[in-house]
């Protein structure tokens, strides 16, 4: 287990005074999935087996739960105080394409469990150098502009249903005899959950071990405390609908370094939703994000679309982007929007961006897969109005971009200001800067935008 001075090397020359995190302490006490029924054989379920191991563990105080070679077929995980799941090398967690394994026993949230989960729990962890694959192509909806026909026709043969016009794909009904969980597919879709979510959560570890294939979110903790993500890998396919690899919601002093992201949408993005008052945290504040890759993503680094309750103190620096189509992404809308301070993003290297290597934008709408745009409305009141400022952005080089910097607020108010860019060069291939004047206020200093003459 990592200890606190591993990490305090990352804190040094900071922009910012930033709480740093702290260590994960878990009990030396060690069982193995095995020693309680497991069979690593991918037919037999292993639910029961992950429940049992964990309950020993807690009657001990925690300790260490090894997932050993094989592959483990499984419901969701629930994980306890002073608990670490190590999956070893050659092993993979493997979530059941069984729907209604996932479903709410409880009946108190319209989504499904998570993969792995935790609520109010201290002191947890997700270590090791396995795979935990979330089996995301039984619950995700695919569209067809975003896949080949191969790949069309490989999930019409799992069964499901279209939509739109032959445009969108549900798996519903599928051949392998899954039930549904609700009475449509629209309803289903919006069911699906994340891989890991982890809820008031506080001194967590997450590290060396692959996420892939969510329905939803890979990594997500939420208003939590003190969390560690070191060294993890993030894919799915590029097109997977709605697969952030890591979103930080609600969380205060969080580290994420050493880690590559290969995802279908958000990178590493950061958001914060409305007050919660009975939340551990509100808001993202001391956040330090370094020595990362994200190669496809919808924007290597993000904030938002939601911001409502702040971000303070964050840091960006040292990371890579290649191939997502946004690298720097300052995403907000009216309704969605809240204050960014001491903002620093450095020494960030980009290529093959496919529209802006930077972009501020202040009238983001989710759009679901399936939704009807002419039931579409706008917002009326003008509160939670994005206010992005305070972002300190330098020495970014990126070669191949669309567009260099792109910044658009809301006319009549002050949504995109006291941004300063400095000491980067940026070679784009269409369109060098495009900022609306009269709705964003940023500040250049010693940037290089240079035409791509081959382009």
């Amino acid at each position: 287990m990592a200890k606190a001075e591993d990490y305090k090397k990352y804190y040094q020359d900071m922009p910012v005074e930033l709480r740093q995190v702290t260590a994960v302490a878990i009990p030396e006490n060690t069982v193995t999935l095995t020693d309680f029924g497991g069979v690593g054989d991918g037919v037999t379920l292993n639910t029961e087996a992950f429940r049992k191991a964990i309950s020993a563990l807690t009657k001990k105080g925690g300790g260490r739960l090894v997932v050993p070679q094989g592959v483990w077929l499984t419901g969701p995980i629930q994980l306890k105080d002073n608990i670490d799941l190590h999956i070893t090398r050659n092993a993979i967690v493997l979530f059941s394409p069984d729907k209604s394994l996932f479903v709410d026993k409880d009946g108190k949230s319209s989504r499904c469990d998570a993969g792995i989960k935790a609520s109010k729990r201290k002191n947890i962890a997700i270590t090791g150098e396995g795979i935990v694959d979330g089996n995301g192509a039984q619950w995700r909806p695919v569209k067809r502009g975003k896949v080949s026909d191969v790949e069309w026709k490989r999930f019409k043969e799992i069964g499901g249903v279209e939509r739109g016009n032959g445009q969108l794909w549900y798996p519903w009904d599928v051949k392998a005899g899954y039930p549904n969980i609700a009475e449509t597919p629209e309803q289903q879709e919006k069911m699906r959950q994340d891989l890991v979510r982890l809820t008031d959560c506080e001194n967590v570890l997450i590290k060396g071990v692959t996420f892939q294939n969510s329905p939803r979110f890979h990594v997500h903790p939420c208003n939590s405390r003190n969390v560690i993500i070191d060294g993890v890998t993030v894919r799915c396919p590029w097109n997977a609908q709605n697969g952030d690899a890591i979103d930080i919601s609600d969380c205060h002093q969080v580290l994420i370094v050493n880690s590559i992201v290969d995802a279908g949408d958000d990178g590493l993005c950061m958001k914060s939703g409305n007050m919660k008052p009975t939340a551990l945290v509100n808001g993202c504040e001391d956040i330090l994000i370094q020595d990362n890759t994200v190669f496809h993503a919808h924007g290597g680094f993000v904030i938002g679309s939601e911001s409502i309750t702040g971000m303070k103190r964050i840091v960006v620096r040292q990371c890579q982007f290649s191939g997502t189509d946004t690298g720097l992404r300052f995403k907000s809308g009216i309704g969605r929007g809240g204050k960014t301070e001491d903002i620093f993003i450095s020494d960030i290297v980009m290529n093959d961006i496919t529209d802006e290597a930077i972009v501020f934008q202040c009238d983001y709408v989710d759009r679901p897969a399936g939704h009807d745009e002419k039931k579409e409305t706008k917002a009326v009141k003008l509160e939670k109005v994005p206010d992005f400022t305070d972002i300190d952005i330098t020495r970014v080089v990126c070669r191949g971009t669309k567009t260099a910097i792109k910044a658009k607020g809301v006319e009549g108010l002050d949504c995109i200001h006291d941004i300063k860019i400095s000491n980067s060069t940026i070679v784009y291939s269409q369109k060098g800067l495009d900022i609306d004047e009269n709705s964003a206020r940023l500040a250049l200093d010693n940037v290089q935008v240079v035409k791509d003459e081959m382009k």
